[in-house]
């Protein structure tokens, strides 16, 4: 039975609304209203439990009211919850949608991965380096390690949700924090393998074209456009259900940071049709992922608003 607890601070003339709103609804349970116990900004407050399989709707209701606009709406996780009236309320009125992504929630962390301080760049950088010596060395450990640091697959679902709301500032600032994050690890690695070369520390299998690892990387196709696809519908699916660890696999399946770091290894190497193949590989890879992603979330909104209604009906037929 999954749960999220809703903080508000309400203002007076909006109270018997909002609790007229929470009253109607049978999964938003425990409702505490303590009338002008907030400062800054002053109002009542409001607290309950919703079932998640409800929430989207609770919330957009609350925020319809304008309780966002004119007080404040929280949400906190519920990792626990001891109620068999709240396990009778999920049976009952539910079914099949306890599960229900909570939309405000996926928005926020999607949201909270695109912000881009300097960290964000020195994480890419860090990465590509990382990425460089896996090349190097033909190391697939340091590349998949290299695909775990990186951040980048945060900026690009950012993109794909600011795609998808129409957001022009927010697809401009992703699209812009890509390029010079990747622009500063191409340079980073290139400086990074000149040293290589010119000090002759690259081994004898690289030096003799011996690249298992490089040629995987360089070398777009019609697979890795296949796994392109399938990282971005399941990324945004880990997303929203909050599955970390189908997460983690996204970040060591996608060739962005390993592509980065080829450029400027193959740049500092003269080896040109490598560096050429490795841009394909980065851009079919950024793109791909932006364009399921947007398409995935909307997919996702869609079946879920349809369950959603689903509930409805039956709300409607049994109160009839």
């Amino acid at each position: 039975m999954d749960m999220i607890h809703v903080r508000a601070v309400c203002p007076p003339e909006l109270t018997r609304r909002t609790m007229a709103l929470l009253g109607d609804e049978p999964c938003a349970l425990n409702v505490v209203l303590q009338t002008g116990g907030v400062r800054n900004p002053d109002g009542d407050a409001i607290e309950c439990d919703v079932l998640t399989g409800a929430a989207n709707d609770v919330l957009r209701g609350l925020r319809d009211l304008g309780l966002e606009r004119h007080g404040s709406i929280v949400l906190d996780p519920v990792d626990t919850v001891f109620s068999e009236h709240a396990a009778r309320t999920a049976v009952q009125r539910l079914g099949a949608t306890p599960r229900a992504p909570v939309w405000a929630q996926v928005e926020a962390r999607i949201r909270a991965e695109g912000r881009y301080p300097p960290s964000f760049y020195l994480f890419l950088v860090v990465a590509g380096l990382i990425g460089a010596v896996g090349i190097i060395t033909n190391s697939q450990i340091l590349i998949v390690a290299a695909m775990v640091v990186g951040p980048e697959y945060g900026a690009i679902t950012s993109v794909a949700l600011a795609i998808d709301h129409g957001s022009r500032p927010r697809i401009r600032q992703g699209l812009m924090a890509l390029l010079v994050g990747f622009a500063l690890a191409v340079a980073a690695t290139f400086l990074f393998s000149l040293l290589v070369r010119g000090f002759g520390l690259q081994p004898r299998a690289f030096e003799l074209g011996v690249r298992p690892v490089s040629n995987l990387i360089n070398t777009p196709n019609f697979f890795s456009a296949v796994v392109a696809v399938l990282a971005g519908v399941v990324g945004i699916v880990s997303l929203a259900e909050a599955r970390t660890s189908a997460l983690l696999g996204v970040f060591i399946s996608v060739t962005t940071i390993p592509a980065g770091a080829d450029i400027g290894v193959s740049c500092a190497f003269a080896s040109w049709d490598e560096a050429w193949g490795s841009l394909l590989q980065l851009l079919l890879n950024i793109v791909v992922l932006i364009v399921v992603g947007t398409g995935t979330l909307r997919c996702q909104r869609a079946i879920w608003r349809r369950v959603g209604e689903r509930r409805h009906r039956r709300e409607v037929r049994r109160t009839a």
